[in-house]
């Protein structure tokens, strides 16, 4: 049973920094599927994605974190990051990570999610 488990959020001011971990248990394919991060700035709103790592390695973010936002993976210790810089109160929200199946590129699709991890930015 795979499980993904978010970590790292907090209250933080603008311009601050925070570091979102996820860690997967139970996941086969976690070195070679594709995983991302997710966010949802209020119920009810759509979710968004923040940033990926397709099976082959390649990285894609959301423009409106571009620059800010570092997305990495730990194979060894089955852990996906987020490294949030520069933090805007616009990026208050619930953040999730997410992952295919059975070493799945991206646009198969996400098939797990964590329970998510919410970061509040104040100004």
């Amino acid at each position: 049973q795979v499980q993904l488990v978010e970590s790292g959020g907090g209250d933080v001011q603008a311009g601050g920094s925070l570091r979102l971990s996820c860690a997967a248990s139970g996941y086969t394919y976690y070195s070679t599927s594709c995983m991302g991060w997710f966010r949802q700035q209020a119920p009810g709103k759509d979710r968004e994605g923040v940033a990926r790592i397709d099976s082959d390695g390649t990285i894609m973010y959301a423009d409106s974190v571009k620059g800010r936002f570092t997305i990495s993976k730990d194979n060894a210790k089955s852990t996906l990051y987020l490294q949030m810089n520069s933090l805007k109160p616009e990026d208050t929200a619930m953040y999730y990570c997410a992952a295919a199946k059975n070493g799945d590129y991206c646009y198969t699709g996400f098939d797990y999610w964590g329970q998510g991890t919410q970061v509040t930015v104040s100004s």
